[in-house]
């Protein structure tokens, strides 16, 4: 404690010399603490985008089995295969990590409006496969519960379908046929691009060429069964669901939750007529994604706290300097190289700490600053605000408690390795030399 309070008061005589190396670490450590929160909101929202993108979901899809097994299974009525709305409740009975699954049933048909006519995908669903594939809607509503409950006959016409078939009309509130039977249209989606196909795990999808109606109606008005022409020859074939979306709670439990999906499927289907599709395309880029980010961070933090452990250097070498006289009057009084070498060291260490902690203090005023700035372009230059990504409007800081501890702890340790050389040096001076020193 002597020696601490020693090294403080010595640091006091130069105020200015001392805040200047203070300054250097402070501004070290707010950077870290700083750049590691803008680093963390910017990747907290790439997270985000990417398990929008669905990354946190398992597709589950109907596969048509080979002919070898279509032979085994087939008979004269048909043949059944894939998804079944049994193991849809199996499945959202049985494993606890899925919070929600949305099953749905699709079919090729023409869908007619007068003279008007579109080949479009039919697809009976629940209203949650709005939410789950981001689709908005332009005008009315989307599918609701009490259509899926009434087997209601409306339907959502996709943008490029509703363009078709009503060039000049207003749509809602008009019928479309489909087949034998006519749906009300009760909302119009927006426009939406195709999605690619991305590796393996997901095939490319149009969204515009789709008519959307509840999933209850489809099998009460067009049913199970599919009856195809091929050569002159009937093919008749059983299909309950083609695909079942399953959304997990986090991206870690993903193949947990996959692996249980398909053992769930194998202990009920003889024959492999289903495909488990997890997303790990997204999930390799959000682990890339965050190791980049860390390891940049790193980097900046590193250059950092170098540049305030250099200051530090210099500054006590200049005092070593100065102070050669008093180092050798304390040699000949008894001092010895050790004394002198934890003096000079803990005055390096107090340095290192007051800037680490007023660092720190400042490192918590990074979610205020940011949104007074932002508040800041938004009033005074709104040309510039409206530029400016969404990405920059809406992020967030995320203070990482790790990252306050380490960079305290970081300024300390270069407070202590920047401190050795002069620290050594003063200690390894010649007393005789050092009192002939003016």
């Amino acid at each position: 404690m002597h020696q601490i309070g020693l090294g403080i008061r010595s640091l006091m005589l130069h105020k200015l010399r001392s805040s200047l190396a203070v300054l250097g670490i402070l501004i070290g450590v707010t950077a870290v603490i700083w750049l590691v929160a803008m680093g963390e909101g910017v990747s907290y929202q790439a997270q985000q985008q990417i398990k929008n993108l669905g990354a946190t979901s398992i597709i589950v899809q109907t596969v048509k089995p080979s002919e070898e097994a279509n032979r085994d299974a087939g008979s004269r009525s048909g043949i059944s295969y894939g998804l079944l709305r049994a193991d849809y409740d199996r499945l959202v009975t049985n494993v606890p990590t899925i919070t929600n699954a949305v099953p749905m049933r699709e079919i090729t048909r023409e869908v007619r409006r007068d003279q008007h006519a579109v080949s479009a995908q039919v697809i009976g669903c629940t209203p949650d496969y709005f939410d789950i594939n981001r689709m908005a809607i332009a005008r009315g509503r989307p599918l609701t519960d009490t259509d899926v409950r009434g087997l209601e006959n409306v339907a959502v016409l996709a943008h490029e379908v509703a363009e078709r078939l009503f060039p000049i009309l207003q749509p809602l509130g008009r019928s479309v046929q489909v087949g034998t039977e006519f749906y009300v249209v009760v909302g119009v989606a927006a426009p939406r691009t195709a999605s690619a196909a991305i590796g393996g795990s997901f095939a490319g999808r149009q969204y515009d060429r789709d008519v959307y109606i509840p999933i209850s109606t489809f099998r009460k008005r067009i049913g199970d069964q599919v009856i195809t022409v091929r050569g002159g020859t009937f093919q008749n074939e059983t299909i309950e669901l083609n695909q079942i979306t399953a959304v997990v709670g986090s991206i870690e439990t993903v193949d947990a939750s996959a692996d249980v999906i398909r053992e769930l499927l194998r202990r009920y289907h003889k024959m492999v007529d289903y495909a488990v599709v997890v997303p790990k395309e997204l999930l390799e880029q959000a682990e890339t994604m965050q190791m980049m980010f860390n390891l940049l961070l790193l980097i900046i933090a590193g250059i950092s706290l170098l540049v305030g452990g250099i200051g530090i250097m210099n500054i006590m070498l200049a005092t070593v300097t100065e102070r050669t006289r008093e180092i050798g009057i304390r040699r000949a009084l008894g001092a010895t190289k050790r004394e002198i070498v934890h003096q000079f060291l803990w005055e390096t260490v107090v340095l290192s700490g007051i800037g680490g902690l007023l660092g720190v203090m400042i490192g918590f005023l990074c979610g205020p600053t940011v949104n007074a700035v932002r508040a800041g372009i938004r009033v005074f230059f709104p040309d510039v605000w409206s530029t400016l990504p969404s990405t920059i409007h809406n992020l967030e800081p995320r203070l990482a408690p790790w990252s306050i501890a380490a960079a305290f702890g970081i300024s300390v340790a270069v407070g202590v390795v920047f401190g050795i050389y002069p620290a050594r040096r003063a200690a390894n001076m010649d007393p005789i030399e050092a009192l002939r020193h003016e």
